[in-house]
């Protein structure tokens, strides 16, 4: 049980935030370990490989955050429950959420399996469009259990229970990455998939975390009091629909985000097959990286929806405070890191000495630097984008995220990309000023709404920066556009 009775002091809420914050981050960076591990066993299985199984990791990740992220809207719901003492309310969206990762698995589960076909049609070659397929057609299975996941993960963080999420990732990780050696390189009696292989191996781990996570609420002494599965049999409209007013722009951004960076990648491999194996080298690099304030993100969404709920507007603040502060003083280390030693990183993934791999080396230095360079501001946007939906402001972030990725980064990538003749370092300046951009304008946003918290002269909950009644919330703001 968090300390949400007492007055909110900053040693609180740095040790609260902790408590979230270390294990939320640690199961990021583990999930994101296997995708890292993955693209080393990729390049270890030729170019061509490593291209097409980046291209389709990367497309099913894109649809696989949509709907997770969707599904995730019940963070901030449990969490303003919890804050406000609502038990009742955390059993409804909890079971609703289990729901909405069904029926939005259902109709994706179809258009993954269709990618491969528009791929071909979108100009990729038909050794990349083959693989691709074949890679889909086997990790789709996934997608529910990835989905049912979010919402179980979701529900345990906003009740202060985040270690068992940490555990759980991090043995779905070893096993992961167990299972795409033996079966991608034929090792152990088992026969050699290659790629497929990847994503048998990924399929399943997705399964056993989601069951795993089933069992875990289930039993533990604490979270089986809250009786989560009561009532799973029948849909409830209303919480449903509160699931879906927070939840969906959550995914629609989440899905927005993750879009950007594939069609970057999209364009990456017109410039060439060498040119996209290096992007992979270094997305995968600053991604693993990246996992730590995405988890800083989750705990934020936590700590200001509990705050929330519990009606202290000094704690929504600190919480903000001690998050951003915390996601900016850790990337700043990374960022060092890649600065001072490019070639050091590239060669986890490539034998950077072999002549044939020079092309692939010389185009990932330069790109690596880049990325460093605003790994910093990508960090702390995060971070206040957590703050954000723990005031479960959801709609006007996602406008903000079309405006920076989709309208700044997409046009200055590729006028410097393709239009100066760039290529691959110009699409990495045109993403680097995307995150830039929305930094500043989420940083704006939170600013204007913390601004107009007050004190309720009744219940109410701030929803996309209107007031809207729930029982027992404690802060409101005044309407915003």
């Amino acid at each position: 049980m968090t300390s949400l009775t007492t007055r909110p002091t900053l040693r609180l809420e740095i040790k609260e935030f902790l408590k979230l914050a270390i294990p939320l981050s640690s199961a990021q960076v583990a999930q994101a370990a296997t995708g890292f591990v993955d693209t080393i066993m990729m390049g270890h299985l030729g170019a061509e490989t490593l291209a097409a199984g980046g291209l389709a990791a990367t497309l099913f990740y894109v649809l696989m955050t949509a709907v997770t992220g969707t599904v995730m809207g019940a963070s901030p719901l449990v969490a303003q429950a919890f804050g406000a003492g609502q038990t009742p309310r955390i059993r409804q969206i909890a079971g609703q959420a289990l729901w909405l990762a069904l029926m939005m698995s259902i109709p994706v589960m179809v258009l993954t399996a269709h990618l491969g076909t528009w791929l071909g049609h979108a100009g990729q070659s038909e050794t990349t469009v083959v693989l691709v397929s074949r890679y889909l057609s086997i990790i789709l299975w996934g997608l529910f259990p990835a989905a049912g996941f979010g919402a179980l993960r979701a529900t345990a963080s906003a009740l202060s229970e985040a270690r068992p999420v940490m555990v759980i990732v991090v043995l779905g990780t070893v096993f992961n990455i167990l299972g795409n050696y033996s079966l991608g390189f034929g090792k152990f009696g088992l026969p050699r998939l290659e790629l497929a292989g990847l994503a048998v191996s990924s399929m399943l781990t997705l399964w056993g975390m989601f069951i795993a996570m089933g069992l875990y609420v289930c039993l533990h002494p604490r979270l089986k009091t809250y009786r989560l599965f009561d009532g799973l049999y029948r849909l409830q409209p209303r919480t449903l629909q509160s699931l879906i007013w927070v939840g969906l722009p959550i995914g629609v951004f989440s899905a927005l985000e993750s879009g950007f960076f594939m069609v970057i990648m999209f364009w990456m491999g017109l410039l060439g097959t060498e040119v996209l194996a290096a992007h992979q080298i270094v997305f995968q690099t600053i991604i693993i990286v990246f996992m730590v304030p995405m988890g800083v993100s989750y705990a934020a969404t936590v700590r200001v929806g509990q705050w929330l709920g519990r009606g202290s507007i000094e704690g929504v603040r600190r919480a903000i405070a001690v998050s951003a502060s915390a996601s900016v003083l850790f990337m700043t280390i990374p960022s060092v890191l890649f600065l001072l030693s490019p070639t050091g990183i590239v060669s986890l993934f490539l034998d950077v000495s072999d002549p044939g791999n020079a092309e692939i080396v010389a185009i990932a230095k330069p790109l690596l630097m880049i990325g460093a360079t605003v790994q910093i501001f990508d960090g702390f946007q995060k971070a206040i984008y957590g703050a954000l939906q723990g005031l479960q402001d959801t709609q006007v972030p996602t406008l903000l995220n079309i405006l920076g990725f989709w309208g700044v980064g997409l046009s200055v990538g590729y006028v410097l990309g393709f239009g100066l003749g760039l290529g691959g370092p110009g699409l990495w300046l045109g993403q680097s000023s995307a995150i830039a951009v929305v930094a500043f304008l989420f940083t704006h946003r939170l600013w204007r709404l913390t601004q107009r918290l007050q004190p309720p002269p009744a219940t109410a909950t701030v929803m996309n920066g209107t007031v809207e009644a729930l029982p027992d919330t404690g802060c409101r703001t005044a309407p915003l556009p």
